[in-house]
């Protein structure tokens, strides 16, 4: 018999448990559609990243360029699947974060201390990125709007954007910024409709060259590793997956991966109508002379670059958010759960306004930050989205030796430590070339 002081304890721990599960962020609504997974899929997917693609691949050339896509796609799509079939592996239980999945496969200590660095780097990274990627669109937006005004320093405008996020962190879960979300997801197509389509009515121009730019031999292998890097993080979202899949309802007769997956498809086929036409279109038109971020190449007509340059702010918006909700969660459980602070909207309001703080103060010290990412992103996109999922895979199903499944996962975390290894070196060679010109607040 359990004693009656030991069951009240456990009731009142138990209702603790309940109470703090209710507040935090991934685990507080489960009530989305499986139109939400897909519209929040498709804003974490597609970054701005899409737009350099077109720079990607006058760096890889048409065969290998082709070849890296394609590849990509297919095999995060097959990773995605990975991790939405492992959600509920367990009966009765729900691996809600990334790390929870880790901790499964590989320990309690070591599955935390495999994913959560991991998750963090691409997270945190993405969001600075974004505060980044958010002030230049509007810089660039008012520059082309207004061309007799005075310019701005690009640390204002960095402000400028943050100033949203500020408001917009203190949404408590993935369900209460599915608007924003949604707004986010239709403007990812729009612009890159705006860039392939505005580059094919172009036409091809006319002193276009389609080999590689480097001078020397060593130039362009670097800028291969580096084109390989850029089209690996366009492919990203896996590092949000399951906390997304959380907010499902789920029953043992209707579990959540049915909608989830149906979203997820959706939510490839859209990535595919943005990646493909703007990658393969835009490097067909403008040839090796294309801008890292096409927008740049189509100078004229303004009002539509200035528009698509605007729709990059409002789908960035939404992607910082969704990228910021796992860390939130991280961050508010941290202080919870271990150093035992009560769940108020007080500490969520100091978490959330520091966080976002502390991403802009960093977004203006290092606006060279693409560079970065190529950089940290090998180190930790790479793992996340190509092969960590296989790994867990293989540890957890352990399927027979040279079967389809073994060689299928095999051959994913072949490919991701190629550019786990290889896009960290472009990455660098970027950095050192780009901080020799730099000043700090300009």
């Amino acid at each position: 018999m359990v004693s009656q002081p030991a069951q009240d304890d456990y009731d009142e721990k138990s209702a603790r448990q309940k109470e703090i599960e209710a507040w935090l962020p991934i685990t507080s609504s489960r009530n989305a559609k499986w139109w939400y997974s897909a519209f929040h899929n498709v804003t974490a997917m597609v970054g701005a990243g899409v737009l350099g693609l077109p720079y990607a691949m006058s760096q890889l050339g048409w065969g290998p360029g082709i070849t890296v896509m394609v590849l990509s796609w297919i095999i995060t799509l097959y990773t995605l699947w990975q991790m939405v079939e492992m959600h509920e592996m367990v009966p009765g239980k729900r691996f809600d974060r990334y790390h929870e999945l880790g901790q499964h496969a590989f320990g309690e200590k070591l599955g935390l201390y495999i994913v959560v660095p991991q998750q963090l780097i691409v997270e945190i990274g993405v969001c600075i990125v974004y505060m980044v990627t958010g002030g230049k669109s509007l810089k660039k937006f008012h520059e082309l709007v207004c061309e007799d005004c005075k310019s701005i320093k690009l640390t204002y405008f960095i402000m400028i954007f943050a100033s949203v996020h500020f408001v917009l962190s203190h949404l408590p879960n993935f369900n209460s910024i599915s608007g924003v979300s949604l707004a986010a997801a239709v403007m990812s197509l729009s612009y890159s409709t705006i860039a392939w389509a505005a580059s094919a009515s172009k036409g091809v121009q006319e002193d276009v060259e389609y080999g590689y730019k480097a001078k020397s031999t060593a130039g362009t292998v670097f800028n291969f590793f580096s084109g390989l890097g850029d089209v690996a993080f366009a492919y990203a979202g896996h590092n949000v997956v399951l906390e997304i899949q959380a907010t499902i309802p789920s029953t043992p007769e209707k579990p959540s991966k049915g909608p989830m997956w149906k979203g997820v498809v959706v939510a490839y086929i859209v990535v595919a109508l943005c990646y493909f036409p703007v990658a393969f279109v835009g490097y067909y038109i403008f040839g090796n002379g294309v801008e890292d971020n096409i927008l740049m190449s189509l100078k004229k007509p303004t009002w539509i670059i200035a528009m698509a340059n605007m729709f990059v702010v409002i789908h960035v918006i939404g992607s910082y958010q969704i990228y910021a909700i796992p860390v939130f969660d991280m961050m508010e459980t941290l202080l919870v759960k271990k150093l035992n602070f009560r769940p108020t909207t007080v500490l969520r309001f100091c978490v959330r306004s520091f966080y976002v703080a502390a991403t802009m103060f960093l977004g203006m010290t290092f606006p060279f930050f693409g560079g970065l990412l190529a950089f940290f992103g090998g180190f930790a996109f790479a793992p996340t989205t190509y092969f960590l999922p296989c790994i867990i895979w293989l540890a957890i199903y352990k399927p027979r030796k040279y079967s389809l499944s073994w060689w299928a996962n095999w051959v994913c975390i072949v490919f991701g430590i190629f550019l786990m290894v290889l896009s960290p070196i472009g990455g660098l060679r970027t950095i050192v070339i780009q901080a020799k010109e730099y000043k700090f607040y300009s």
